[in-house]
């Protein structure tokens, strides 16, 4: 008996240790190299592109262009090879400014002929269309729940209801049951527009369900991305010219469309919330017509290459990415006007050029050839990465992921992540390893309202079919409360998107300095794994996008 126990106990032992993720063994020379990594050198990146004289990095402007400068400078003193296009390291975008012309007007006809002008600004307010200067469209209006098509989910607002040359009235929302990233990805604009378009619709109309909310101002304008033809090559308003009109109105005019359908607004927004679609016609029609104003800039993505040693592999890429934009000047608080953007996002920029240090130091490279792709437009609305993902100056499809650095928030000890994003693929994998290996846990998002996988450029890559994943802090605290999302909550209120994001404000520079040995370790066990990543079988984003 005691043989047979004994015997039971080693096999328990070697399944468990079998189940347990092996220990990352990281080569000695890849090891000093990211061990090399210093705070130092990453404070003298932030404090060099988050200075005044940059004045907030707004793309077009000569601040963006000093950043632009500085970082192809950096990539050259470390031998990165350029990687955009006509053998440099920049890829143009051409960015369109549009502007909604003051003579817009929109009218609203019940069922009985009943019609009424609507108020701009009060009422209503219209994006500006980025390809048509002038629009013109009067069409009957369907309410089509969140505006969200996913049978393969148990759930599609478009299913039983004629929306062909109609206006849909939306929600911003996702059911309740939805997965956070999935429910994030559905509301999306430009998710809502495709989905509009290829039901046949010719305009959306977004309701404000809170009568306490205002209408958001759109004076300062809107931007997308123009070809090299001047057509719009990414937009996150436009999907293409039989959508005419995109619109928001407010929560008064929201119940007026159902009461002149008869329709209970409260029981239908309870419907859609528990997944019961609650799509119908409104008994309403809508004219509208109005005109756009156009101003175009130029501005870069600055793109290098460490290239693989693999005869095969180095024609496969790994991409990190970060935004080099922020918003410029704006409004003054407490007397400073320079939005200077410190942890938003030089601190990422500093971490890819850290990692561009890691691969100088290195003597033996990778498999994989590795891209570092510093995009515009990210505070436009991801708009230079998802012209690059789109329009990758490599091969599209050699592009196998993509590890995204955004405003990491390095203002605490870094010792938990939560890799947003990297449950839907194999990269997971990679991620637990790195992790691993540098002390660090992996938890789920602690704050899955913020939407933060839609918000950074990984999303670009994840809608062209690209795994990807973007590693934000975890709420480990050295006190043990494990609580730091209170303490970037209050970060957040005082310093994002303010002029106090300087390099006057916080910052722990050692977890910066984390941040970019764990972000270069991912990065290189995906160059060298002989595996190409993969999304996870069944998954929602490699079923939609793979």
């Amino acid at each position: 008996m005691k043989t047979v126990n004994l015997l039971l106990c080693l096999c328990f032992i070697l399944v468990a240790q079998h189940a347990l993720p092996q220990t990352l063994q990281v080569n000695k020379k890849v090891a000093k190299a990211i061990r090399k990594i210093a705070p130092q050198d990453i404070e003298a990146h932030i404090r060099y592109l988050a200075d005044d004289k940059l004045l907030g990095r707004k793309p077009g402007t000569a601040g963006y262009q000093t950043a632009v400068d500085y970082v192809v400078s950096q990539l050259q003193q470390l031998g990165v090879q350029p990687a955009g296009e006509n053998n440099t390291y920049l890829q143009d975008v051409k960015l369109r400014k549009a502007v909604t012309g003051a003579s817009a007007t929109m009218q609203i006809k019940d069922s009985l002929g009943s019609s009424a002008n609507l108020s701009y600004g009060q009422d209503y307010v219209i994006y500006p269309n980025p390809q048509q200067p002038e629009v013109a469209v009067q069409a009957p209006l369907v309410f089509a729940g969140y505006g969200i098509s996913a049978p393969e989910l148990g759930y599609d607002d478009y299913a039983g209801i004629n929306t062909n040359g109609k206006i849909v009235v939306i929600l911003r929302g996702a059911p309740a049951k939805f997965e956070s990233t999935v429910a994030a990805y559905s509301m999306d604009l430009r998710t809502i527009l495709k989905n509009a378009a290829a039901h046949g619709a010719v305009g959306v109309i977004i309701g404000q369900p809170d009568p306490k909310r205002e209408l958001p101002n759109l004076s300062r304008g809107v931007y997308s991305v123009l070809s090299p033809e001047g057509e719009v090559a990414v937009s996150r308003n436009y999907v293409s010219e039989q959508i005419k009109l995109l619109a928001l109105v407010s929560n008064e005019v929201l119940l007026r469309f159902f009461g002149n359908a008869g329709l209970d607004y409260q029981q239908a927004e309870a419907a859609i919330s528990k997944g019961i679609p609650a799509s119908a016609p409104l008994h309403t029609s809508v004219s509208a017509a109005y005109t756009s104003a156009y101003q175009d800039v130029d501005s870069y993505n600055v793109i290098g290459k460490i290239e693989g040693t693999d005869p095969a592999l180095k024609n496969e890429y790994v991409v990190h990415s970060a935004h080099l934009d922020h918003v410029g000047i704006g409004t003054p608080v407490q007397g400073d006007s320079i939005y200077n953007g410190a942890h938003d996002n030089a601190s990422g920029v500093a971490s890819l050029l850290e990692i561009a240090k890691v691969y100088a130091r290195l003597k033996d490279k990778p498999k994989r050839s590795v891209l570092l792709v510093m995009v515009t437009g990210e505070e436009m609305g991801l708009l230079g990465s998802a012209y690059f993902a789109r329009h990758p100056t490599v091969p599209a499809q050699s592009i196998v992921a993509d590890i995204n650095t955004d405003m990491p928030t390095i203002i605490a000890p870094l010792l938990s992540v939560v890799a947003l994003g990297a449950e839907h693929s194999s990269l997971a994998k990679q991620v637990a390893q790195a992790s691993r290996y540098l002390g660090l846990e992996v938890e789920t998002d602690p704050e899955p309202e913020q939407n933060r996988f839609i918000r950074s450029d990984q999303y670009s890559f994840v809608t062209q079919g690209i795994p990807a994943l973007h590693i934000k802090y975890g709420n480990k605290t050295p006190d043990g409360r494990n609580n730091l999302d209170v303490q970037v909550k209050a970060w957040r209120e005082k310093y994002y998107h303010k002029p106090q994001d300087d390099i006057n404000g916080i910052f722990d520079f050692d977890a910066g300095r984390k941040y970019a040995q764990l972000n270069f370790l991912i990065g290189y066990l995906v160059a060298q794994n002989p595996e190409k990543p993969t999304w996870n079988k069944g998954d929602f984003f490699g079923r939609r996008f793979d």
